[in-house]
């Protein structure tokens, strides 16, 4: 009697046993099933404040740790000094720019965290300064500046040039770049405004030597294009740069 007693309790044990392992491996798999359905965080959400010898700079807006929202920086006194939208960590929309009385100065268009569309410069009492246009980040010649009273800027430096002909001593023609207005400086570049922009990959800039520029063309035998094109840039009393564009044409067929 007391071998069966025995032997019931040991079989008793190995059942209770079998289910308490049971338990505990089906206990990580239903951890692990939650742990591959829940969704990580990527990184930080909310606004980081940026400071430099206790003074508040930037503050910054991230979604997943990306720039997301408006990024605002500061002048040294607190007051608000520029805010850019980023969607995606890129700029978009407009980035404006502010004077320390709080008014703004400049509102640039952003796409795709590219410059895109036209930038208005601002009067402290909120007139319009100026007006600049860009294409994919590049400048197009379109620019409008105003007086104080509203009335538009209308008259600005063009291009002079004169030729300096030996072309039947040396072959070759110096044309001599300046400005209608001599107390302006220009950067005098060769080349043409491709699709509507100053690409400056595509134009070529021709160096000032000794305070003056010129452009030196020679025989080369074979047909020309019978012209060639000059782009002055000049900045202004504002700060900005104007784009003027002087089609020359040439005493000969033959050069480049």
């Amino acid at each position: 009697m007391k071998t069966i007693n025995n032997s019931i309790l040991v079989f008793l044990i190995l059942i209770l046993a079998s289910g308490c392992s049971g338990q505990r491996s089906s206990k990580p798999e239903s951890d692990t099933a939650a742990d591959t359905l829940s969704v990580s965080d990527t990184g930080y959400t909310g606004i980081t404040k940026y400071y430099s010898n206790d003074y508040l700079i930037k503050e910054v807006t991230f979604k997943n740790g990306v720039m997301q929202g408006e990024m605002r920086t500061y002048y040294q006194d607190g007051q608000l000094n520029q805010t850019i939208w980023y969607e995606n960590g890129l700029r978009e929309d407009s980035a404006k720019k502010y004077y320390l009385e709080g008014q703004v100065f400049r509102s640039t268009p952003f796409k795709h965290d590219t410059i895109d569309g036209t930038q208005i410069q601002y009067y402290r009492n909120g007139r319009v300064k100026a007006r600049l246009k860009f294409i994919k980040g590049v400048r197009t010649p379109f620019l409008e500046e105003y007086k104080r009273d509203g009335k538009l800027i209308g008259e600005y430096p063009s291009i002079q040039f004169t030729i300096d002909d030996n072309y039947n001593k040396t072959g070759k023609i110096r044309i001599n770049l300046t400005l209608s207005d001599t107390t302006r400086k220009a950067r005098f570049y060769r080349g043409e405004f491709t699709n509507g922009v100053f690409d400056t990959t595509k134009c070529v800039l021709l160096p000032a030597i000794r305070g003056k520029t010129y452009l030196e063309l020679k025989k080369s035998g074979n047909p020309g294009t019978g012209s060639v094109g000059i782009i002055g840039a000049i900045i202004t009393d504002f700060g900005n740069r104007y784009l003027t564009y002087k089609k020359i044409d040439l005493p000969y067929k033959d050069i480049n």
